[in-house]
């Protein structure tokens, strides 16, 4: 955090941007909040270490890391030189709490955890924080499988990444399959084949399951690909090209033209990737653009010269400065990810060397930390930084567009303001089957797609297809839940508006509902589709009036059917997927020991959980990983069941 040193205060050259904007009947609150904090001085020495400054109700305001804690709480004790920011902090602490770290790097990690897991309103903070996907070749099989993986690396094999995206890792994976032939088809499929399947015919896999090609000629398939994926693409497509002339040489024209297609798709995989730095093999290029008070961060993926992908973050400033969003992005980005061997910022951060040397303690080896000012790594950092600002201004011109709709939203239905936080609720199923409840969050910023949740129906009791107690099921865990968590409305989890799929016998269900909950100060609308249930003739509903409409073309009513669409998309496929795995369960699942290596390896030995069901014990002790006593319990639990 980038703050006014003791020194610096004394000296004076420069008086705090903001301090002018201070609100003056905060003066006495600012003067008990220096005391307060001047209180800690005597106890405190000058340790490394994490400080918390807390409410008078003992929330978490602000959490910090100092290289001396003594000397970092004496600044906030100093009643000058602070911004409009840290003052109206200063006013709200009644009181901190502290732990010492035996190092500054200690300090720093500790800082970064207990932010993501307090979110303090006064830190930066980093709203999207997703796992990105990888490519994985396998390594627990005779013939890898390629395939995308997202997660913990558990699973043996090497990996490739990070993806910006999902969408970067499909179409790279898509090329990879045109080129190497590799196998995307899981063990237990592999194991089944009699025949080749559909991706031998369009030539994308080169069918090792009935032995077209042998392990060998897979092997060095292998081989290739993971050289590909480590930069080495020159070699491999100067030895395509060589096999491709002798293949014509030799009039096999039919392996010449294969041959051909492979290094074309090479090349399409080459020039999809856009641009691919020379000098840069190994990087993460981070540009950060601020205005109007919002922040957008771009990163770059470098990975074996190659571009990986881009993908953008929006961390909530809370008034700090450029040096301070940075330096807690890079904190809380790479908390559960690996680093690059290097880092390449736009802007310098204040703790710098303390930040590359957590990041290589957490790497095990280097880790760069580079603000370049010339040459091809400052024409990536531009190109981040030319990004980051497109991206802030067109996400800033649909803030303004989904501002207007709220307040459109609020005249039309005369709320008592803007909803902040507005959730839609909607079912799935197949005549009472997989049952599952889905709920989506929408506000100033657009759909919050990190706070959508989903509801396994667990009513025992309910007759299959019942939506109503469906909802009831879905709206009492998330209230009783709200209400066990935040009772006194603190948090912003709280919605303003429900939105309910349905008309008045839905929303009086919902209301009934709620009111068991003790929630009776909710606004909620019901959409119900209306005469022909055709788009642009829903009626609306909410207690106590009568239905109406909307005029066909009215901004409200394209921007209600948006968010019922949202829950409808989000509820199906929360529901297609339960309904898959159900499809893909096997009683193995339910054998005590047996996880997904052990599942695995039964599968592609046995060739199904029914001949797993049939086997002796002899046969269930020669599969890899399979001990004398798990066998006993797989062959007891297959017996038992009759």
């Amino acid at each position: 955090m980038r703050e006014v040193k003791m020194d610096e205060a004394q000296e004076g050259d420069k008086p705090a941007v903001e301090q002018d904007r201070i609100d003056p009947s905060l003066a006495g609150d600012i003067a008990r909040g220096h005391k307060v904090i001047a209180a800690y001085l005597r106890t405190l020495d000058g340790s490394p270490g994490v400080y918390r400054m807390l409410d008078p109700e003992h929330n978490v305001l602000y959490v910090g890391k100092a290289r001396n804690l003594k000397k970092r709480v004496s600044n906030y004790a100093n009643p000058n030189g602070h911004s409009a920011r840290i003052s109206r902090m200063i006013s709200e602490t009644s009181q901190m709490m502290f732990l010492t770290t035996r190092t500054e790097t200690e300090a720093l990690l500790l800082e970064q955890n207990l932010i993501k897991q307090l979110k303090p309103r006064y830190n930066v903070l980093l709203r999207d924080d997703k796992s990105f996907p990888n490519i994985l070749i396998t390594k627990d099989h005779p013939y890898p499988e390629l395939t995308k993986h997202r997660g913990a690396k558990t699973r043996k094999g090497a990996y490739f990444g990070p993806f910006a995206s999902a969408g970067s890792v499909n179409r790279t994976l898509n090329q990879l399959q045109k080129v190497f032939l590799l196998r995307n088809c899981s063990d237990t499929m592999f194991a089944g084949r009699t025949r080749p399947c559909l991706q031998y015919q369009i030539k994308r896999c080169a069918a090792p399951c009935v032995g077209k090609v042998s392990e060998a000629e897979y092997g060095r398939l292998v081989e290739d690909a993971i050289k590909f994926l480590q930069g080495k693409n020159t070699s491999i497509q100067a030895g395509l090209a060589k096999d491709m002339g002798a293949a014509s040489e030799a009039m096999e024209f039919e392996r010449a033209a294969a041959l051909r297609d492979r290094i074309r798709a090479l090349t399409q995989v080459q020039s999809a990737q856009g641009i691919n730095p020379r000098g840069v093999a190994e990087a993460d290029i981070i540009g950060l653009h601020m205005e109007g008070g919002q922040a957008c961060v771009q990163v770059f993926f470098i990975r074996a010269n190659q571009n990986w992908g881009n993908r953008d973050f929006y961390p909530k400033p809370n008034g700090a400065e450029e040096a301070e969003v940075l330096e807690a992005f890079l904190g809380q980005f790479y908390d559960g990810k690996e680093p690059p061997r290097q880092i390449i910022l736009s802007h310098g951060i204040e703790d710098e060397d303390l930040m590359a040397q957590a990041l290589s303690e957490k790497a095990g080896r280097k880790v760069e930390i580079l603000v370049p000012q010339r040459a091809e790594k400052y024409e990536l950092v531009a190109g981040a930084l030319r990004n980051a600002r497109e991206s802030l201004a067109r996400r800033m011109s649909e803030s303004v567009n989904q501002t207007r709709l709220l307040e459109g939203l609020a005249a039309a239905f005369d709320l008592d303001g803007p909803p902040q936080r507005i959730e839609v609720y909607d079912n799935s199923h197949i005549q009472g089957a997989h049952a599952v409840g889905g709920m989506i969050v929408s506000g100033p910023e657009g759909f919050v797609k990190s706070q959508y949740r989903k509801f396994d129906i667990r009513g025992d009791n309910l007759t299959p297809g019942d939506d109503f107690g469906m909802m009831k099921e879905v709206l009492t865990r998330r209230f009783a839940r709200l209400q066990k968590e935040d009772p006194d409305r603190k948090t912003d989890m709280w919605p303003d508006l429900l939105l309910i799929d349905g008309g008045a016998g839905q929303v009086s269900a919902v209301a009934q509902i709620l009111a068991e909950q003790g929630v009776e100060d909710i606004a909620m609308i019901g959409v119900a589709k209306g005469i022909d249930r055709d788009h642009g003739k829903e009626e609306f509903y909410r207690m106590g009036q009568r239905p109406f409409a909307l005029r066909r073309n009215d901004p409200v009513l394209y921007f209600i059917q948006r968010l019922r669409d949202e829950a409808h998309r989000f509820a199906i496929g929360t529901h297609r997927a339960k309904r898959s795995k159900a499809i893909s369960a096997t009683p193995l699942d339910d054998v005590p020991g047996v996880g997904a290596t052990r599942k695995r390896a039964l599968l592609a030995h046995f060739g199904s959980a029914k001949a797993v069901a049939r086997a002796n014990l002899s046969d269930l002790t020669a599969v890899a990983g399979i001990s004398d006593q798990l066998a006993q319990t797989i062959y007891d639990f297959f017996h038992e069941k009759g």
